[in-house]
C-alpha cells in the first residue's frame, strides 16, 4: 500500500505542476448569462424539497420549462421517478458521437430545515453581506442551477461537442433509499444516462480568511452505515426511581460513544493529498501535514485535532444525530433509542464498524442494530484529461492555486456510478470557506461571487471535456 501512494503523490505531481497554464481567463460569464443563472438558481431554492416533507418534481418541472423555452425538443428530455413526488429529470445535448457521452449530475432535494432555527427563511433565496442564503444554496442546487443555465448557454452558442452531453438532476441523495434517482435510473434506465465518467459534487474551492488556498477535485468518498441504539425497559411510576432506567442506559452509550475514535490512517488518495497540503499551508501545522502523508501517527493526532475536517478525513467516524425517549412525563421511560450516523472509509468494513462500536457501548441492555442497506465504491481512477482541464483552468482563474485530488468527508451519489463503472468525479469550482462550511446546519449560504465564479469555472470545463484536441 505504501509503494501505491508514493505512485499516486509522483502521478499527482506531474500532472498538477506540468499543466500550468497563463493567467488570462476570465473569472465569471457575461451578465445575461449571470442573471439566467441567478434566475434559475433562486427558483431552485425556493422550491422546498427537503428529503422527509418536501418534493423534487416541483424543480424538475422548473427546468424543464426552462430547456423548452430554449429550444430542447421533448425527444431530449425525460422526467420520471420511483413516486409522482419524487422526480427526476435527465436532458440530452448532443454532440457529434465522436465519444462517449459525459453525464452532469446534482440532486436536488435537500436537508430539512425549520424556519425557527433559521435567521431567515430557508426556502427564501436572499443576498445578503455578499452572500445569497437559503437552504441548497450550497448542496446542491448550485451546481443544478449552473448546469441548466450553461446548457441553455450552450445551444445558444451553437456549440457542437464531440460528445453528448447528459445533465440529470436527481432525487434523495440526502437520505438515498428506494427513492433515489441515481439508483432508480440505474436500475430502469441506464441508457439515459450511460457515459464515458461523471462530474458531480463533493469537491469544491477550500478558502481560509478569504486566501484561496486548493481546488480539490474527489475521486474517492467515505460510505453511510446508520445504526440504531435502542434500549428497552419494563418502565415504572417516575415517584420510584430506579438505576436501571433506559435513558441512563443510553445516556451511558453515548457518552463513550463522544469519547471514543475510530483509529487515524491514510490511503493513497488521502496521503497525497496531505502532501499537497504540506506544500500549500504556512504555519506550525505544515511540517506535520508532510509527516502525515509518510504514516506518522503522533502527526495524525495534531492534524485531526486542528481540523474536524482533516480529522473526518483521516478516520471513520460515527456521531449520534437524532434521539427518542421515553413516553410520559410522570413515567420511568420503556424506550430510548439514537440514531447514529457513520461515515465509514472505504477501506473499513460494515463488519468492523459494528463491532467497534458493540466494544464501545459495552452495555448489554443497549442494542446496536444496523439500519438499511449501503452501498459503496472504489476511487475513480485519475484521468489526465480531466486532471489537466481542471487544473489549467483553475491556474487561469485563480493564478498559484493548485488543484488537488480528494476524497471527501461525506458520501454523494457518486457511489452509485463508481459501483456501476461509471467513473465519477466532483468537482465545482465554488470557493467556500473551510471554517464555516454550513452544509446541513443554519443559514447555508453562497458566495456571489463564488457562485459566479464557478459558473464560469463549470462552463469552460465541460466545454474543454466535451471537444477533441486540436
Amino acid at each position: 500500500m505504501q509503494n501505491k501512494k508514493f505512485w499516486f503523490a509522483s502521478k499527482l505531481l506531474a500532472l498538477v505542476f506540468l499543466s500550468a497554464a497563463p493567467a488570462n481567463a476570465q473569472t465569471t460569464r457575461p451578465e445575461a448569462e449571470k442573471q439566467l443563472a441567478h434566475d434559475i438558481y433562486k427558483q431552485f431554492i425556493e422550491v422546498p424539497s427537503g428529503f422527509t416533507t418536501g418534493a423534487t418534481t416541483p424543480v424538475v418541472d422548473i427546468a424543464v420549462a426552462r430547456l423548452k423555452t430554449a429550444g430542447f425538443s421533448d425527444a431530449d428530455i425525460f422526467t420520471g421517478g420511483a413516486i409522482p413526488k419524487k422526480g427526476n429529470l435527465v436532458v440530452r445535448y448532443h454532440g457529434t458521437g465522436a465519444r462517449k457521452p459525459i453525464l452532469l449530475l446534482a440532486h436536488i432535494d435537500v436537508v430539512e430545515a425549520k424556519r425557527e432555527d433559521w435567521s431567515t427563511d430557508p426556502f427564501q433565496f436572499i443576498e445578503k453581506d455578499g452572500f445569497y442564503y437559503g437552504r441548497g444554496t450550497g448542496d446542491d442546487k448550485a451546481q443544478a442551477a449552473v448546469w441548466i443555465a450553461n446548457l441553455i448557454q450552450y445551444k445558444k452558442e451553437g456549440f457542437r461537442p464531440d460528445r453528448d452531453i447528459i445533465v440529470a438532476l436527481t432525487a434523495d441523495e440526502e437520505g438515498g433509499g428506494p427513492y433515489n434517482g441515481v439508483d432508480w435510473l440505474l436500475k430502469n434506465h441506464r441508457d439515459l444516462i450511460e457515459a464515458e465518467f461523471a462530474l458531480n459534487e463533493g469537491g469544491w474551492g477550500e478558502e481560509s480568511k478569504g486566501k484561496k488556498i486548493s481546488n480539490d477535485l474527489q475521486v474517492s468518498e467515505k460510505y453511510v452505515l446508520n445504526f440504531r441504539f435502542e434500549v428497552r425497559n419494563k418502565g415504572g411510576h417516575s415517584s420510584m426511581p430506579v438505576h436501571d432506567n433506559a435513558i441512563y442506559h443510553l445516556a451511558g452509550a453515548l457518552s463513550r460513544l463522544s469519547d471514543f475514535g475510530f483509529p487515524l490512517k491514510t490511503n493513497e488518495v488521502t496521503a497525497a493529498y496531505f502532501e499537497q497540503m504540506a506544500k500549500i499551508e504556512t504555519g506550525p501545522i505544515k511540517d506535520d501535514l508532510g509527516k502525515v502523508a509518510s504514516g506518522s501517527e503522533e502527526a495524525m493526532e495534531k492534524v485531526a485535532a486542528a481540523s474536524p475536517a482533516w480529522n473526518s478525513t483521516l478516520r471513520t467516524t460515527c456521531v449520534a444525530t437524532m434521539l427518542e425517549g421515553g413516553h410520559a412525563i410522570n413515567a420511568l421511560p420503556q424506550l430510548a433509542d439514537a440514531t447514529v450516523n457513520c461515515r465509514v472509509l472505504p477501506e473499513d468494513s460494515p463488519e468492523y464498524v459494528e463491532a467497534a462500536l458493540r466494544k464501545v457501548v459495552a452495555d448489554d441492555q443497549v442494542s446496536v442494530k444496523l439500519l438499511s442497506d449501503f452501498s459503496k465504491a472504489g476511487a475513480s481512477p485519475l484521468r489526465p484529461d480531466l486532471l489537466k482541464a481542471v487544473s489549467d483552468i483553475t491556474t487561469e482563474m485563480w493564478p498559484s492555486v493548485p488543484t488537488v485530488p480528494i476524497m471527501v468527508m461525506g458520501a454523494t451519489d457518486g457511489r452509485y456510478l463508481r459501483a456501476q463503472g461509471i467513473p465519477c468525479y466532483g468537482i465545482q469550482g465554488f470557493f467556500m470557506d473551510r471554517d464555516d462550511i454550513r452544509f446541513h446546519g443554519r443559514d447555508e449560504r453562497m458566495g456571489v461571487r463564488a457562485f459566479y465564479e464557478g459558473q464560469e469555472f463549470l462552463y469552460e470545463l465541460v466545454k474543454r471535456l466535451s471537444a477533441l484536441a486540436k
